[in-house]
């Protein structure tokens, strides 16, 4: 699990413009909270912070007066162009504690269903786990290449590290090869029946007697 050290420092609670005063200087707001501690405000350096997204690091070491502690990295929110972090949620753990943190599904290889026209749909990107602080994973990897048309990964066909716990039901969908559409329509097709097909009879009043006879007069 890759860590990446972040330089901050403490910041006193502030509205809009403190927070614009902190970003004119390369720093990010962030709270920092958990195991019923009071939240801490401090201000997170925007390079470093950058950094460790680019390294999809899950934990971080905050350096704040020399002193560096871990934490988890909960939560990062991100300008309206969902380009640039605004603040960031740290939350404090223990190392040897349990954790529940998303990790992304790389899915290797192409399914032999692609060879035949269809298309692989990535259902589920990223898989919630759950498991030791220290024991998260940087990525799951499955391969697919074995699916063929209109068949599925599920997440008990995902093989996970000792002591990583899927919180997923066993048979959620990760990923399935659709067939091409039209052998989807042409399947359909098979099961409507057509013009020729026999109609069902039609049961109604039967005429009464001597009717023919009445019209006839």
């Amino acid at each position: 699990m890759d860590k990446v050290t972040i330089q901050g420092e403490a910041r006193e609670p502030g509205g809009h413009h403190a927070n614009d005063r902190l970003r004119s200087r390369g720093m990010i707001p962030a709270v920092i909270y958990g195991h019923g501690q009071p939240p801490e405000m401090v201000a997170l350096l925007r390079h470093d912070v950058a950094l460790a997204l680019e390294r999809m690091a899950r934990v971080i070491k905050l350096q704040i007066d020399g002193k560096d502690r871990q934490y988890l990295i909960k939560d990062v929110q991100f300008d309206h162009l969902q380009q640039h972090p605004v603040h960031v949620d740290l939350m404090r753990v223990d190392p040897n504690e349990r954790v529940r943190v998303k990790v992304s599904v790389d899915l290797r290889g192409t399914p032999k269903g692609v060879a035949h026209g269809g298309t692989l749909v990535h259902v589920i990107t990223d898989l919630d786990v759950e498991c030791l602080l220290v024991k998260i994973p940087e990525t799951l990897r499955a391969r697919v290449d074995h699916l063929g048309l209109s068949e599925v990964l599920h997440i008990k066909d995902i093989e996970l590290p000792p002591d990583v716990k899927a919180l997923h039901e066993p048979d959620d969908i990760v990923a399935v090869v659709h067939p091409p559409r039209g052998k989807v329509d042409a399947e359909e097709e098979e099961e409507t029946p057509g013009e020729g097909a026999q109609q069902p009879e039609i049961i109604g009043k039967k005429p009464k007697e001597g009717a023919e006879d009445e019209g006839g007069a």
